[in-house]
């Protein structure tokens, strides 16, 4: 599209943006843009329920349901995100530092996404990767079966008892369930431990904290919301089953020093103390949103408990806690290892069923295989994948990212208190994918 054309564009769409959406900024004030961008994205949370995962912005910026239009203004809210778009990079053509710097990138990378999430609003249809790509910048790398066979050897070698994988795996799994009258006990101590740890290393503001509800009838094991001002809400579903890995993924990804702490760190440090308005809204399909599960991924895994600390946990504290023998606590935490590297096969089904490659039951019957999960949570997760797409990466590709930015930045062999330092600057600064596959 000629330059002409698309300034007359912009034009004649002036007076038909969102209400509350400036289309001014014509100076290069940032803060408008910022602003407007978060207008823009709770307008197309009006089309999409789950588009905005947390807002603790002003209340008077949300819209109503009465601002809400059929059919669905694809040109008009595309209009204003290239708008956006145009004033921003007007506005960094400066020489522009350090933090300011990278505010600019993330508010195009955010902004980008959003243009995006209307294309595909409107129908748009993109492949699995380039729907990626253009929502969360990046592509999952792809893996042939032969990838999944080797972890599934390495837990041939250590699982007990005979007979296939898939079976000794689950049964085994089964071992490590955590009684129903004794859930709220193991969450509390696991989450308490975690907390202490996480404040030897972060300075969490003292009005932090969370609320913990224990709900039942969800299609999800747990969820968490920020509220703003340092408080975030955690829904338990105490109907369905956890095992002893499930309580350290709810307490460490989920809370310390998982989400509820990225989220607290980014509202103080960019929201509260700079006024970064941009940073008060968490967009599901964002790059914020793949390096958010990053952060939380590396949290859990590798910083809040490294894997020796987390057998001795296991050993000292939640296997007696649970009646289980404290012996097993070496040969589980290897176990769980490997299942987490399994989770790169969800991604390679929804490549392929989302891509056409596979269909339902071919699909059903993978995960089956190279996930280990039952039939009917496979049919679980098809409909997860129907419904979030390629929102998959964000699990495993996030992980990985996070890591490998923080081995090239300390080195591989990095004590804790390297890695937690580098982790603060991380949970508090604005980031894209690309910054961090480069170093920034």
């Amino acid at each position: 599209m000629s330059g002409i054309l698309r300034y007359l564009m912009l034009v004649l769409t002036a007076g038909l943006l969102p209400a509350g959406v400036r289309a001014g900024a014509r100076g290069g004030d940032v803060n408008e843009i910022a602003e407007s961008y978060v207008r823009l994205a709770l307008t197309l949370g009006l089309y999409d329920a789950d588009y905005v995962d947390a807002y603790f912005g002003p209340a008077e910026w949300r819209p109503s349901e009465a601002d809400r239009q059929k059919p669905f203004p694809a040109e008009r809210l595309g209009a204003t995100a290239d708008t956006l778009l145009e004033q921003l990079r007007a506005a960094g053509r400066r020489r522009l530092r350090g933090e300011e710097k990278r505010r600019y990138a993330y508010l195009e990378g955010q902004l980008l996404a959003v243009r995006a999430k209307i294309d595909l609003l409107a129908g748009a249809k993109m492949s699995f990767d380039a729907e990626s790509k253009a929502l969360y910048g990046v592509v999952a790398p792809s893996y042939e079966e032969t990838h999944f066979q080797d972890l599934l050897k390495q837990l041939d070698e250590i699982l007990p008892d005979e007979g296939s994988v898939y079976s000794r795996f689950n049964s085994y799994r089964i071992r490590f369930t955590v009684p129903a009258d004794k859930l709220q006990t193991a969450l509390r101590t696991t989450i308490a431990e975690c907390r202490r740890r996480t404040a030897e290393h972060l300075t969490l503001p003292a009005d932090e904290g969370f609320e913990m509800r224990f709900v039942t009838g969800k299609p999800w094991g747990a969820a968490v919301t920020y509220q703003g001002a340092g408080r975030s809400l955690v829904e338990i579903n105490s109907g369905a089953p956890f095992c002893v890995a499930d309580v350290l993924k709810i307490a460490g990804h989920e809370i310390y020093p998982g989400h509820h702490v990225h989220l607290t760190l980014l509202d103080k440090h960019l929201v509260r103390e700079k006024g970064w308005v941009e940073h008060s809204i968490l967009l599901l399909h964002s790059p914020l949103a793949l390096i958010s599960e990053g952060l939380a991924e590396y949290g859990r895994r590798e910083l809040v408990m490294a894997r020796d600390e987390r057998v001795e946990f296991h050993r000292k504290v939640l296997f007696p806690l649970l009646g289980i023998d404290p012996a097993e606590a070496e040969r589980y935490s290897r176990v769980m290892e490997l299942k987490d590297e399994l989770d790169a096969a969800m991604v390679e089904a929804a490549r392929r069923y989302l891509g056409g490659r596979l269909d339902r039951d071919q699909t059903r019957v993978w995960l089956c295989r190279y996930c280990l999960i039952t039939p009917s949570a496979a049919e679980n997760l098809i409909d997860f994948m129907e419904r979030y797409r390629s929102y998959m990466v964000t699990y495993t590709v996030g992980h990985r990212l996070i890591a490998d930015y923080m081995d090239r930045q300390a080195g591989p062999d990095a004590n804790a208190t390297r890695r937690w330092q580098l982790f603060r600057t991380l949970v508090s600064t604005p980031r894209t994918p690309s910054g961090l596959a480069v170093g920034q």
